[in-house]
């Protein structure tokens, strides 16, 4: 590091006029249990600006210290021992057997359990649920498959980001578990309707090719789509989280898949909904397709949206090395991968993605059966 160092702070902090040696301590969220000391020796004397830049998190629910090293200081090679120490967001999917409590999964079972009794019982069960009348409602709007379908994923993407638009203001009124409580309870019941609308109705369109048969074509579309669930679900991150057992957060994600692309569940729709359409090749799978690309479309805009207000500066340096598109970020040297890189993908969130993705698979069939046996 070049002797000639420069501190930004927030304008509580005074500024150093002498040289003195300055020990930085930074720690994790509150919300891990683990914490990371990193000690930082470095002579400071007034100079011109320089690549490293201290600042802090304006978010009062993350209040930590944030590191920024730019690509002048680490030039095109990374020091993976000092990486995390540098990031601005977030080290995804990292999950630590020692930290993890029984009853804290024992309630996440109780709740999962609840949850899929009562979305039978009130939505999915024709005899005592409202799924079959809300989707009779819908179709009564048009004979056209297509255009239930569109409006199915419109009412569905209104109500998801309608709600993740007002978190903020909601979990301020009745708190986050009790928010994300209202979120899934809503959102959940709709993506179940179009799930099985789609799956019920997909081969009732017009025929705009049929490639099925075509040598290769089986093979890609499953290598696709199970690239694509790696992307899809970044939520398994914090399943404990999204049970609301744990107080649900909105998290600044950097590392692993983020590094590739800062919306993956985008990409992952896109690669699902490419393959898909390409597999069955008619206008319903089209519909779908365009409905499901729009919303996750909307998504980026929103997302970055919430995280910047959410965020402040640490967004802004998340998103200066990361990118939309997949890569970008890489090939135009934005974003420097350590050199032990594929450490990031070997941890459990991802391999239970590869167990999950591999039995939705196998399970298709099961899948279809029981989607044909509601009649939506």
């Amino acid at each position: 590091m070049s002797s000639s160092s420069c501190l930004l702070l927030s304008s509580s902090v005074p500024r150093i006029k002498k040289e003195a040696f300055a020990n930085i301590r930074t720690k994790r969220d509150a919300s891990t249990s683990a914490s990371v000391s990193i000690s930082i020796s470095c002579k400071l004397k007034p100079a011109p600006p320089c690549p490293l830049t201290l600042f802090f998190n304006s978010n009062p629910a993350k209040q930590k210290i944030v590191l920024v090293r730019s690509r002048t200081e680490t030039g095109s090679g990374t020091d993976s021992d000092t990486d995390l120490a540098t990031l601005a967001g977030e080290d995804s999917a990292a999950f630590d057997l020692k930290n993890q409590k029984l009853t804290s999964w024992v309630y996440f079972s109780v709740i999962l359990g609840v949850v899929l009794f009562l979305l039978q019982l009130l939505w999915i069960d024709n005899s005592t649920g409202y799924g079959k009348a809300f989707i009779d409602s819908v179709s009564s709007l048009s004979d056209s498959h297509e255009v239930v379908m569109l409006v199915l994923i419109l009412i569905f993407a209104t109500v998801h980001s309608g709600l993740a638009s007002l978190r903020d203001m909601g979990e301020k009124v009745i708190g986050a578990r009790a928010y994300r409580v209202l979120f899934a309870g809503v959102s959940l019941p709709l993506a179940v309707s179009t799930i099985v609308y789609f799956i019920n109705h997909r081969y009732d369109g017009m025929q705009l090719w049929q490639l099925q048969g075509a040598p290769g074509v089986h093979q890609i579309v499953w290598l696709s789509s199970f690239v694509s669930f790696f992307f899809l679900y970044p939520s398994t991150f914090n399943l404990l989280e999204v049970a609301a057992v744990d107080e649900p957060k909105m998290h600044l994600w950097e590392t692993g898949v983020m590094r590739i692309t800062r919306h993956p569940q985008m990409v992952g729709q896109v690669i699902w909904c490419l393959a898909h359409t390409l597999w069955i090749g008619n206008s319903v799978a089209a519909a779908a397709s365009l409905g499901l690309i729009g919303h996750h479309l909307f998504g980026v805009w929103n997302g970055d949206k919430r995280l910047a207000t959410r965020y402040g500066e640490a967004f802004e340096a998340v998103k200066r090395r990361t990118s939309v598109i997949p890569f970008a970020a890489i090939i135009t040297g934005r974003q420097i991968l350590p050199k032990d890189y594929y450490k990031e993908f070997i941890r459990l969130p991802y391999l239970t993605i590869t167990a999950l993705t591999l039995g939705a698979y196998i399970a298709h069939p099961l899948m279809q059966s029981a989607s044909f046996l509601l009649h939506w």
